[in-house]
């Protein structure tokens, strides 16, 4: 890095290292750097950096974007000598990453200022607030990334830059507020009225600055200006705190005295939450006793995608009097219970209480409240509220309680008690806890509903907008990437104004930053998606927040185990807690029970969680999915590899966030370990390019590894390029691997890597390659690792059978398949019966062929190997079509070629002799129009059907595949019959000496 690097952003785009000015080149080399910039450390792929930068243009060739990434290198890190790696700008997996201080560029150290300055600011200190927020906002030259303005790109970035800017503006201003300076801002604060008329902090600000001056009447003028701007522009009426403060203006109340608290917030005017209110809007005049009616405001839009859960409700409250709906911020629990309260035919009420605002959780307020909303007078105790409402048959709804939660549990239940025709409807992040509860967990949005409802509010705030094909599958990605969150999703739909519904899924990276600008006349903690999400994150204990960073690292679901490796200790507690607050969900019907954080809880948990807190997090998580995959992987080639595999399949979440964090940690050495570990799943589960990407981008961090570690790691990456047909890398590996693991000393490996080199070089053309597969047997046999034996002499029999030499190739196979059944090794007794197979059809014993394809088949399908099945099935094909059967052998070839492209592999790339010929053995098989047929048929069948078809050739045969494998999935090759010559002595199928 270099010495002193700094990167400007808040105006036009700058670079000065060690105090010059530098040159970034012409508008497209900027906006590479700008891309990098706005990624904010993380790694960008070639292909989206040149899709930001080009932003729709001619993409260039890979040649053009390493030229101008050369040439920011050159300008970045002018020091840098030739053949150095580059340590600013820096190749990371398929793409570039930006690698500087990030005090070094000036919108993160804005960030972190006016960050700092807002903590202040509410901490009591608006001397060191105001000092923090005008340093922050002195960074401004210029719009953000403004010689970059039409890119799509920077508008995201943009417009969160923006958006932090306006509020850290009307922190100073509060903090100025605070320090009594409130006739010196009031020009300032009028000028950002005009400039922001749709922000209702700013408004609140200068009518309290105004009032403060002395100057009711124009504060009062100010406050219409507002309600008139919101009533034009939105259509809605001002929000409560503009509504408190117009009402505590009128009353001169004492609270917007000055010196006041601290303002904080984007409730924040100097006004304290619930303290204008009641009597201060009343006047006193409201009659004693109870209200009759009811007090529910009317949506003004429509429910979308709950009517299954407004009946659930419903009947849940038709059976109990206490009914709680729970769920996280912004799933909508308030919405959900206005349509279920509308619909009640309740002979008094249902009478909504709004906790949200009510900071003090002191339970006479709760009463209060309660009492205000019924009507009640003098109404500060449960008792008093229970008198007055007597036997009749109310509905009271409770809504946000979490906060109040242990008062407001305290009401209910004295209320319930004594209030026999009371039913009380409660919305809370955390249930009550009483008992007779009733809980409903409010679930996410369905797709199709979540899709609904973005379109539906995306076309209110775009009248005339009509989505397209792509931006109604853009729409999709984006309500699947929100969890099904309302709240998420109805503030992404509103940023259709300003951006594209492509550009709102890319920018969902920095949600938090996007997601704002909710409806001004809803509550504050709607207004953006951190609102929602502190609004939670505050009601945590110190060690339940310590739990919901570190738990923020899983990538998918996790089990109790999972979670303490992960925490490090005794998570039980927390883990109970963060369910019960809604932070967590717990899967019904999983056993042991397993947890799920929402994607942009995690988001939020990692970001509030501090560096080193989630370095080490991320640290114990990749220790947790390395000894979850070694252990898989030695369970993976013996009788309980489908279970290992199953397993290892549901990890691959957390394998991929192991691996990313990894990589951005420069953990090469992690990387080969878990890479080495993952061999055997990836080679059966077809996952050939991602096994690659990893192990390449773990070798090249690591060039001067341990040579264990790496030489496992080489072992994988020649096997996984054996699968994609690439026989000249996978030989090269192989015997990089050997030479590894012999300094290393791991004799297993260097047999491994001795045969797979003799057996790649042999697939390559290379002569005498047999002679080197006998010295891979001699060292496995002397490892006394009879697995590894097994392994060498399949290679030795498919080396034996390339040369010509088919019946001394059965043998080696033979005795390879009874070593392998007798220690479990079912990778290699499937391999050897393929190569079995392949060597019957070259003697001419298709049936032989057929019958152990048909067993091996099976037995495949059991352990869920899903590359071998593929070869083996192939291979079966040819001899159906061989034993008179070519109808089915293209229905098959067609299922193998389907199932192929889904994973990625094909057969007839790994194997590129026999593939092709036994393809166009079946295609030559049948006239053209009833090939494409078969093919057609076998392509659409589901693997059940599949499955029925081999048993119906093998029932229709006698049930001979039965008879050649003893009888069992687990010994192909052990029995006698027509399927592999079990006749074969086994002391004839050693290799020579």
């Amino acid at each position: 890095m270099a010495e002193d690097l700094r990167i400007g952003v808040l105006g036009p785009m700058t670079a000065v290292v060690d105090g010059r000015q530098v040159p970034l080149g012409g508008p497209r080399q900027r906006a590479v750097l700008a891309v990098l910039v706005a990624a904010r450390g993380r790694p960008v792929t070639q292909e989206a950096l040149i899709a930001r930068a080009w932003d729709g243009g001619d993409p260039p060739s890979p040649a053009t974007l390493h030229s101008y990434v050369a040439a920011l290198r050159k300008a970045l890190e002018p020091g840098r000598t030739a053949g150095r790696a580059a340590r600013v700008l820096i190749r990371e997996h398929s793409g570039y990453a930006l690698r500087t201080d990030p005090r070094g560029v000036d919108a993160e150290r804005f960030t972190a200022l006016a960050a700092r300055g807002g903590e202040l600011l509410r901490a009591g200190d608006p001397e060191r607030a105001a000092a923090a927020l005008e340093e922050a906002l002195a960074l401004w030259r210029g719009p953000a990334y403004a010689d970059l303005a039409g890119a799509s790109f920077a508008a995201p970035e943009s417009a969160r830059l923006h958006g932090l800017r306006r509020s850290a503006q009307e922190d100073l201003f509060a903090a100025e507020l605070a320090r009594g300076r409130h006739a010196a801002v009031v020009g300032d604060l009028e000028k950002h009225a005009a400039e922001e008329p749709l922000a209702e902090r700013g408004w609140e600000l200068l009518a309290l600055a105004l009032y403060r001056a002395g100057r009711q009447g124009d504060a009062l003028a100010a406050l219409r200006r507002a309600r008139r701007a919101l009533a034009e522009e939105l259509g809605v009426d001002p929000g409560p705190s503009l509504r408190r403060l117009e009402a505590a203006v009128l009353a001169q109340d004492t609270s917007l005295a000055a010196p006041v608290p601290p303002v904080g917030g984007a409730e924040g005017c100097g006004v304290r939450a619930g303290g204008v209110h009641g009597d201060a809007v009343t006047g006193g005049a409201v009659p004693a006793g109870v209200r009759h009616g009811r007090n529910l405001p009317f949506p003004l839009t429509g429910l979308v995608g709950r009517e299954d859960e407004k009946r659930r409700v419903a009947a849940l409250l038709a059976e109990h009097r206490l009914v709680t709906l729970t769920g996280p911020g912004g799933i909508g629990k308030t919405r959900l219970m206005l349509d279920v309260a509308h619909a009640r035919a309740d002979e008094d009420g249902p009478w909504l209480v709004e906790l949200a605002d009510l900071e003090d959780p002191d339970p006479r307020l709760v009463a209060v409240s309660v009492a205000d909303a019924l009507g009640i007078r003098d109404g500060e105790s449960a008792a008093r509220v229970a008198e007055v409402l007597g036997d009749r048959r109310t509905l009271l709804v409770l809504d946000n309680c979490e906060h109040v939660r242990e008062a407001a549990a305290g009401l209910a239940a004295e209320l319930l008690a004594r209030c026999g025709g009371l039913r009380v409807l409660v919305t809370s992040r955390e249930p009550l806890g009483l008992t007779g509860e009733a809980v409903y967990e409010v679930p996410p949005l369905t797709a199709g509903a979540g899709a609904e409802l973005f379109l539906s509010r995306a076309r209110a705030a775009t009248p005339g907008w009509a989505p397209d094909e792509g931006e109604a599958r853009a729409a999709e990605r984006i309500c699947a990437e929100l969890d099904g969150l309302p709240l998420a999703i109805e503030l992404a739909a509103a940023q259709c104004r300003v951006l594209s519904v492509e550009q709102i899924s890319r920018a969902l990276d920095d949600r938090f930053a996007v997601l704002v600008g909710g409806p001004g006349a809803g509550p504050v903690r709607h207004r953006a998606l951190r609102a929602a999400v502190e609004w939670s994150h505050r009601l945590l204990t110190g060690p339940e927040r310590a739990a919901f960073h570190r738990l923020g690292v899983f990538a998918g679901s996790f089990d109790l185990d999972a979670a303490t490796a992960v925490r490090g200790g005794p998570v039980l507690a927390e883990l109970a807690a963060l369910v019960r607050k809604s932070l967590l969900t717990a899967e019904p019907g999983t056993s042991p029970r397993r947890y799920r954080m929402l994607e942009t809880l995690k988001q939020y948990a990692r970001r509030q969680a501090d560096p080193a807190e989630l370095a080490a997090a991320q640290a114990a998580h990749r220790s947790w999915v390395l000894a979850r995959a070694s252990a898989a992987a030695r369970l993976m080639e013996g009788p309980h590899a489908a279970r290992a595999t199953e397993r290892t399949d549901r990890d691959q979440p957390e394998i991929r966030q192991a691996f990313t964090s990894a990589l951005l940690a420069r953990d090469g050495a992690y990387a080969l370990r878990l890479g080495g570990a993952l061999m055997r799943f990836w080679y059966r589960s077809g996952h050939v390019a991602e096994g690659l990407g990893w192990l390449s981008a773990a070798l090249e961090l690591t060039p001067d590894g341990e040579p264990g570690p790496r030489a496992r790691a080489l072992i994988a990456t020649s096997a996984l390029h054996y699968l994609k047909g690439d026989f000249a890398t996978a030989a090269r590996a192989a015997s990089d691997a050997a030479r590894h693991a012999r300094d290393a000393g791991d004799t297993v490996i260097e047999a491994q890597g001795l045969a797979y080199r003799a057996l790649f070089e042999g697939l390559s053309g290379t002569p005498g390659t047999a002679r080197r597969a006998e010295a891979a047997v001699e060292l496995a046999r002397a490892s006394g690792e009879p697995w590894l034996e097994a392994e060498a002499l399949m290679v030795l029999g498919m080396l034996l059978r390339a040369d010509g030499k088919g019946e001394r190739a059965r043998e080696v196979l033979t005795h390879s398949i009874t070593l392998a059944v007798a220690c479990g090794h079912r990778f290699v007794q499937a391999s050897s019966s393929w190569l079995v197979m392949k060597s019957d059809l070259d003697l001419g014993r298709a049936g032989r062929a057929l019958d152990t394809g048909l067993a091996t088949l099976r037995a495949l399908e059991d352990d869920q190997d899903v590359t071998g099945w593929l070869v083996i099935a192939h291979t079966t094909a040819a001899a159906l079509a061989r034993c008179g059967r070519p109808g089915e052998g293209a229905a098959l070839l067609g299922a193998v070629e389907e199932r192929g492209r889904r994973v990625g592999f094909s057969p007839e790339l790994m194997d590129p002799v026999d593939g092709p010929r036994q393809s166009a053995c079946v295609r030559e098989a049948l006239p053209p129009r009833e090939l494409e047929r078969r093919l057609a048929e076998g392509g659409r069948m589901k693997p059940a059907e599949v499955t029925g078809l081999l048993a119906a050739v093998a029932a229709a045969r006698g049930d001979r595949a039965e008879a050649a494998v003893g009888g069992g999935h687990g010994a192909v090759g052990a029995g006698g019959g027509d399927g592999v010559a079990a006749d074969v002595p086994g002391d004839q199928a050693v290799a020579p000496r």
